[in-house]
């Protein structure tokens, strides 16, 4: 099923023992984990999406859990979280190879980050002589 824009799609644990949290919910839930050791990130998978990471929780702040809200456009998410009273606390930012994310703060509080996913590269179209040379092999069947 394709997620619509709007919904959560990923859960992002920032955590002060990113180990002992990890071991929390393979043993209490069975979560799978997968490592990327090049990011300092862990990538964890629930029965149900969705999914999200862990990861050690930056300096001067604590534990928290972060929310990831799928948006078509970041660029024209942000102005319309501001006119409704939000605060963009961190711009749109890349992250390799997968997409873009920004942190936004709504009236009430509550800090969530957007993410957009990078667009998938084209399928190449159709070569026209491979397409005449279909036409030609199916004529040939037909006679």
């Amino acid at each position: 099923m394709a997620q619509k824009e709007g919904s959560i799609v990923h859960v992002e644990f920032h955590s002060a023992d990113p180990t002992r949290t990890k071991q929390f919910y393979q043993q209490v839930f069975g979560w799978k984990f997968q490592e990327i050791p090049e990011m300092n990130y862990t990538m964890f998978q629930a029965p149900s999406p969705p999914h999200g990471g862990l990861q050690k929780h930056g300096e001067g702040r604590g534990p928290t859990v972060m929310n990831y809200v799928l948006s078509k456009s970041i660029n024209a998410t942000l102005p319309k979280i501001q006119a409704a009273g939000g605060s963009i606390l961190v711009p749109k930012s890349e992250i390799p190879g997968q997409g873009w994310w920004a942190v936004f703060q709504e009236p009430g509080g509550t800090v969530m980050s957007l993410y957009e996913n990078m667009p998938k590269p084209r399928a190449p179209a159709p070569k026209k002589a491979a397409k005449r040379r279909a036409k030609k092999a199916g004529r040939r069947g037909k006679r």
